[in-house]
């Protein structure tokens, strides 16, 4: 081949390389196994198991011996556990009691057989929280697919919900609209999915759409809502899919009626990169159920 046909062809390749790597990035953010366990300086956190469908799933339990308004509720990223959340639960105020579930086949929870839908995890979240006692209405925190889960949630359940915070939440169209627009970096996503995701993470991956259409039936939301976006994209990162991911993050906005708050200097593990943020965002849709 000519050294000008390699080059020729090399330039045109380059954008998607750049592509397909953000998007693994973004995939596998949650699985770099750096953050702390949960040591809430002050603040009680308690390892405890709740029998959910005849199976165990473990969850942290920070108690607030003077709690004040509705318990923080957490669900973590692809791939993440509790641990994901130290910083914020550190930076939480005392008043406020939290959960923070290890779904099945994360952290100390056994992985479970089956379809694992957004909707099959709304329902066990809803069993563990009232296996544990804590009664609503609840603030739900939710990080990257851990933000459609309790989106999710929120839709089948709005009676419990006193309002939402959602990090980087996982579109529920994010997987069509990949092979539809960026085909090589959805390929590329299967490819992690077939040879370094997790029997769990492989399971998620393959329900995130699945019961989304009989969600959307259901009344919209009302819960007051605060989408944190995150600011710092890698430099390889193309303009072709910032775009399409700005295109989703507004259609979120539609969906949910939430508030949009840019958060500077975090990139897509916001809980880590600023978790004052987070908890600033909590304690105000927090204030808005008193």
């Amino acid at each position: 081949m000519p050294h000008e046909q390699r080059n020729s062809t090399a330039d045109r390749l380059l954008p998607w390389r750049r592509t397909t790597l953000a998007l693994l990035g973004l995939a596998l953010a949650a699985c770099s196994g750096t953050a702390p366990r949960l040591d809430a300086d002050g603040q009680a956190a308690a390892s405890a198991v709740a029998m959910v469908a005849g199976a165990p799933i473990t969850f942290m339990h920070q108690a607030a011996p003077q709690s004040q308004g509705p318990v923080v509720v957490f669900q973590s990223g692809l791939g993440d556990d509790h641990a994901s959340w130290a910083a914020v639960l550190r930076q939480l105020p005392a008043e406020h009691e939290a959960v923070v579930p290890d779904r099945p086949g994360y952290g100390a929870s056994p992985g479970r057989a089956g379809e694992r839908s957004a909707c099959r995890i709304a329902e066990e979240q809803h069993a563990l929280l009232r296996q544990a006692g804590l009664r609503p209405p609840y603030v739900l925190v939710g990080h990257s697919l851990g933000g459609l889960y309790q989106y999710v949630y929120a839709r089948m359940y709005p009676q419990d919900v006193a309002g939402l915070v959602l990090l980087d939440p996982t579109h529920p169209r994010l997987q069509a609209t990949l092979e539809h627009e960026q085909p090589a970096a959805a390929a590329l996503l299967q490819l992690a999915r077939q040879t370094v995701f997790s029997p769990a993470m492989a399971q998620e991956f393959d329900a995130q759409a699945d019961c989304l259409q009989q969600v959307e039936l259901q009344p919209r939301l009302k819960a007051p809502t605060v989408l944190l976006a995150s600011t710092e994209t890698p430099l390889y990162m193309g303009d072709g899919l910032r775009g399409m991911l700005e295109d989703l993050r507004q259609d979120w906005l539609r969906r949910s009626g939430a508030t949009l708050a840019r958060v500077p200097g975090s990139g897509h593990q916001i809980q880590q990169d600023a978790p004052q943020a987070v908890v600033t965002a909590i304690e105000a849709v927090a204030a808005s159920a008193l």
